[in-house]
């Protein structure tokens, strides 16, 4: 195993255009869940130079307004641009409802345990989790860094510190490790857009210094490991101002995987996160698995762990759980895979019970899951989510 190298994770702001066809997604399946939690949402977007492509599948009565909620995460990212507008871009829908499933209709929180077991995923999916010591979320340093600093460009353009960027921006940061522990950072790239609105000249030596004021100073305060005089930092750097957003480059729903978890420093499913209900399990399976790789690590048991959970159709419960703690568990991978599948429940129904992921959009003011939709879906510290909770690490510390 490799202990000596140099890992990048990138992340992008809301205003990406992959992003915002996330956020739009998950405002309408919020939308749904509000007014009905046992509401089946489906939600795709692409976005393209002032117009939006809106393709959705969905059973329920609530009556939904999707290009209405579509302009209004527009008009919250910001934008105001003649080619892209949340009041003038051209919005098309594609809308299907779903035949009845009366089976789906259940009260998970009144089920007994072999209901329980009755209830099958109706999806194959392979999901995997993830924690480390390497930051005070317990999620790779890189990651945890570009989510910092991409909330921070969008921090500035928000509150006129930098009144010039438009809310399209990429973050990448560069970490050296050494012994798979992360030692100092290699590299910093910042790529932010200039407002079309702007009408006087922005030079590269203004960007560089408001962003390293304004962004790179506040992200890297109260972190142990900042940049230095080594540190390769570029800000811009193919052109030395960049004009983003949709009327530069198409967005798609779900393009994002990397920066929704653990950008690539572990591994992560194939499927999108965004725009589904919870009766998903391609969903809500990435976020049991985060929880117990959390509390594992938390427990320590090891500094770094790797939860893989495999579903299959038909089934309650994973057909298989599998650990990697990649040499550093204090137990075998086997025995923490054997504490996992005593101690957490992982079938589809008490997912849903445990974490109420049907319930959570109306008892959050203003939605729950477009909030997950940028800057990552785990290792959230501004967000209160059941499966960033470390509350079975004590039982699994004792064993």
């Amino acid at each position: 195993m490799k202990k000596d190298f140099i890992f990048s994770s990138e992340s992008v702001t809301e205003g990406h255009p992959d992003k915002i066809c996330d956020q739009i997604s998950d405002a309408i399946v919020d939308h749904f869940l509000e007014q009905d939690p046992y509401a089946r949402v489906r939600a795709e977007c692409a976005v393209s130079t002032s117009i939006l492509f809106i393709a959705a599948r969905f059973a329920s009565e609530v009556k939904a307004d999707m290009p209405a909620l579509a302009r209004k995460v527009i008009s919250r990212i910001g934008y105001r641009w003649p080619d892209f507008d949340p009041q003038t871009c051209s919005i098309l829908t594609s809308l299907q409802e779903y035949p009845p499933a009366a089976d789906l209709y259940f009260n998970e929180k009144n089920l007994t345990d072999a209901e329980i077991e009755k209830i099958p995923v109706r999806q194959q999916a392979t999901v995997f989790g993830f924690a480390c010591r390497q930051s005070e979320a317990l999620m790779p340093l890189p990651i945890w860094l570009a989510h910092k600093l991409a909330r921070q460009i969008i921090q500035a353009q928000k509150e006129k510190r930098i009144p010039y960027l438009s809310p399209d921006g990429k973050t990448q940061v560069g970490v050296e490790y050494r012994d798979r522990l992360p030692r100092r950072i290699h590299s910093l790239t910042l790529a932010v857009s200039i407002s079309k609105a702007v009408d006087y000249p922005v030079s590269p030596q203004r960007l560089h210094d408001d962003l390293q004021e304004a962004v790179i100073l506040p992200a890297f305060a109260g972190e142990a490991i900042r940049s230095d005089d080594k540190t390769l930092i570029s800000i811009n750097p193919i052109e030395h101002l960049m004009i983003g957003g949709p009327s530069v480059h198409s967005g798609l729903t779900g393009r994002k995987n990397d920066v929704d978890t653990y950008g690539d420093y572990s591994r992560q499913s194939a499927n999108a996160l965004s725009g589904k209900d919870p009766l998903r399990i391609d969903r809500i399976g990435v976020y049991a698995a985060r929880y117990a790789a959390k509390n594992v690590v938390a427990a320590g048991l090891a500094q770094e762990c790797e939860v893989q959970l495999s579903y299959s159709i038909g089934f309650a419960r994973p057909v298989s759980i599998q650990v990697e703690t990649f040499g550093t568990g204090t137990k075998s991978d086997e025995e923490i895979a054997a504490l996992l599948e005593r101690h957490f429940d992982f079938r589809f129904a008490a997912i849903l019970r445990d974490f109420r992921l049907r319930h959570l959009p109306s008892l959050n003011k203003g939605g729950f899951y477009r909030k997950l939709a940028a800057y990552g879906q785990v290792g959230r510290m501004d967000l209160d989510l059941p499966w960033e909770a470390t509350d079975k690490a004590g039982i699994l510390e004792s064993k």
